[in-house]
């Protein structure tokens, strides 16, 4: 049997250790401002060879798709 005010409790506790977590996110961000905005240019440099690796994962595969050098379109192949 589940107990509608125990649900209601549950619901309740969270809501107030969310109001906590925001409350400390503000507070820790207001006293570590200056910390926090100075690492920002280091974060957007290290993104760039993050984004390399994540977004070119099958970069190196070339030989599994076979590529038309020689069509028709081009004109003369060699």
């Amino acid at each position: 049997m589940s107990d509608p005010h125990g649900i209601r409790h549950i619901s309740r506790a969270r809501w107030v250790f969310y109001g906590f977590l925001a409350i400390a996110g503000f507070l820790l961000f207001t006293e570590h401002r200056a910390h926090v905005l100075g690492i920002l240019p280091y974060l957007f440099l290290l993104a760039c060879p993050l984004m390399h690796l994540f977004m070119h994962h099958g970069h190196g595969n070339h030989d599994r798709h076979p590529h038309n050098h020689g069509s028709s379109e081009g004109g003369e192949s060699k």
